[in-house]
């Protein structure tokens, strides 16, 4: 009989799109937000753990778990899990190979 997954493992697996599959206009959309422009500028000079942007923004960390999750899908950033704690950073070299130079307008204040 094959090992069962348990649910940690299962919970280790976090998907991201395929580079290949990024789609402007989904990126543009959900930048659209405010919120979540702003927490693509705070990710500009690196890595951050969920709670760390939550509370840089002031925000629950269920509404930051939803903007993030936004994020990912779209292909803007990606989430590392390393046990209980997640890092979430920015897609650079996708984005930067599909969309040169999008992101340096993007975290421009």
């Amino acid at each position: 009989m094959p090992p069962v997954a348990s649910p940690a493992s299962a919970r280790e697996k976090i998907p991201h799109p395929p580079a290949s599959s990024l789609d402007l206009a989904t990126i543009m959309r959900t930048l659209g937000d405010p919120l979540r422009l702003e927490i693509v500028r705070l990710l500009a000079d690196g890595e951050r753990g969920c709670g760390e942007l939550s509370d840089a923004l002031g925000i629950p960390a269920s509404t930051g778990s939803y903007h993030l999750r936004l994020l990912r899908e779209a292909g803007v950033t990606r989430t590392r899990a390393d046990g209980v704690h997640r890092s979430i950073g920015l897609r650079r070299d996708d984005l930067e190979e599909r969309f040169p130079g999008l992101l340096d307008v993007l975290v421009r204040n």
